[in-house]
């Protein structure tokens, strides 16, 4: 039995194992996305870390200049004008102890969590259901912060984290197979920017170590990790 179906097949013989610049990479999943759907498009950098080592973990979050084609319904604890400003910002959920007991019935209707310092007593009671599920508050992510209007916004627009898991890789959405190839190479230049700039210290030898493009149903494109510049050049 074969392990993927023939369309999945025939992509991964056209995209091959040579490497491409950002741009070409964009523009071949593009051409080889199959699906009947929009497919998100991910990219996976693989860095020199031990994510094992305090001092070489990597995290953080970034805003993509073009966004990444989701919907993102966002959760705002926070209560009087905070509360206030979280919906007049678009917040989809804003709340203190009523959202806190939803959470904790299993009603978990939103994809990212904001949290005015105030509240964080409270919100850490139920750390151990968002934390799992990569939704708690966190002050180095942004997500902990007093201008929650600010915070609504990025994360609306298009603001993602990213994470090296255990294997050192970074998995980040850059956008959907509908956009143009220029904008999901101007998103991945500035995801890659992003980790070079906050490369840890520990870290050593070769940092960025492989770079892959993927639509949701697609073979892994390979991108040449050396072009650290000009990623909208063929």
């Amino acid at each position: 039995m074969p392990k993927h179906g023939k369309k999945y097949e025939a992509a991964e013989a056209k995209v091959g194992r040579e490497l491409h610049t950002p741009l070409a990479a964009a523009e071949l999943v593009k051409e080889v996305a199959f699906a009947n759907f929009d497919e998100t498009v991910e990219a996976s950098i693989r860095l020199g870390v031990d994510t094992r080592r305090a001092d070489q973990n990597v995290r953080g979050s970034i805003s993509l200049p073009h966004g990444t084609g989701k919907s993102v319904r966002v959760a705002v604890f926070a209560e009087g004008d905070k509360a206030r400003e979280a919906e007049e910002a678009g917040a989809d959920i804003v709340g203190s102890d009523d959202l806190i007991q939803q959470i904790q019935n299993g009603e978990i209707n939103f994809d990212a969590a904001i949290a005015i310092p105030p509240m964080m007593a409270k919100v850490g009671r139920i750390g151990r259901i968002l934390g799992p599920r990569g939704l708690m508050p966190n002050p180095k992510l942004g997500t902990v912060t007093m201008d929650v209007a600010k915070m609504v916004n990025e994360l609306k627009a298009g603001r993602v984290e990213y994470r090296a898991d255990r294997y050192g890789i970074v998995h980040v959405p850059i956008g959907r197979v509908s956009f143009p190839a220029n904008d999901l190479a101007e998103n991945y230049g500035t995801l890659l920017t992003e980790l070079l700039r906050v490369r840890p210290s520990a870290a050593k030898g070769r940092y960025v170590r492989s770079v892959t493009l993927s639509s949701s149903m697609g073979p892994g494109v390979r991108v040449d990790p050396l072009v650290v510049r000009n990623f909208t050049e063929a």
